[in-house]
């Protein structure tokens, strides 16, 4: 049987509800700082994540409004102001107010390293956007902890294209069925799996109900023990902070064993 050598770790979503409480809340700002009208509330941001990449959700959006420059250089234009006055308000965001981690995750990254599991970063989020939100959570020296980071910079297809996990495990020196990626929506999945790479989905807000297929499991995320398909085994309760009860590498390591019987559960 393979052994776990590595986790691939998606951001957006998974390591913490940047999108929600992040990335929306920016475009907004940026809006109002171009004098524009346009908000976008949970519900069409939701509707929005469907495309991938923020300058691209940016284009998709202008498509169906009246207000939007009628030029396709001027739209394309108008995208990359808004993106990167954007990136720059979330920056300021993450680092004033701060944007926490989801529970449970910086317990299984610890995890990792005392077992000696490679970590490696694959999103195709920009690479600012992920150091202002790790350093704010793992100090100066964040990037010390994972053996590879490929981000949207990094590639020229976004997910669901595979490119940002086979360059991943590419700088990992490692194969796709020798490390199991953690991701939160449907193309992260497809993306995962079309590497032909484990994944399992910790659910996030904007993803809560989506149908998820061929991840060798599905939980409501990394902090319990409750809610995941398939099932894991509830542990004696500890009297101290009761973290007995959250996802632990063994339990990754044990979905991670049985994934040719599993990762097809309805």
């Amino acid at each position: 049987m393979t052994q776990l050598r590595a986790v691939l770790w998606d951001v957006d979503g998974t390591l913490a509800e940047t999108e929600r409480d992040g990335h929306r809340v920016a475009f907004n700002l940026a809006f109002e700082a171009f004098g524009l009208s346009w908000r976008w509330d949970d519900a069409r941001y939701g509707e929005l994540l469907h495309v991938t990449g923020g300058r691209e959700r940016l284009m998709h959006d202008m498509d169906s409004r009246t207000d939007a420059p009628l030029l396709a250089d001027e739209r394309d234009a108008l995208a990359r102001a808004l993106h990167a006055k954007k990136n720059a308000l979330y920056a300021d965001l993450v680092a004033g107010t701060g944007i926490p981690l989801r529970e449970g995750v910086l317990e299984l990254m610890r995890e990792c390293r005392d077992h000696g599991v490679r970590m490696a970063i694959a999103t195709t989020t920009s690479r600012s956007n992920l150091e202002v939100l790790l350093r704010r959570h793992m100090g100066n020296r964040w990037a010390g902890w994972f053996g590879a980071i490929v981000c949207g910079e990094d590639v020229e297809r976004k997910k669901p294209d595979p490119e940002v996990f086979v360059k991943a495990l590419k700088a990992l020196g490692l194969g796709p069925l020798q490390a199991v990626a953690i991701e939160d929506s449907p193309g992260g999945v497809a993306a995962a799996r079309a590497a032909d790479c484990p994944v399992l989905v910790t659910r996030s807000f904007y993803f809560g109900r989506a149908p998820i297929e061929g991840a060798i499991a599905v939980g409501p995320g990394l902090h319990t023990r409750e809610g995941w398909r398939p099932a894991l085994a509830q542990r004696p309760q500890l009297p101290a902070d009761g973290t007995a009860q959250r996802v632990r590498l063994a339990d990754i390591a044990g979905w991670f064993s049985q994934r040719d019987m599993i990762a097809d559960f309805p």
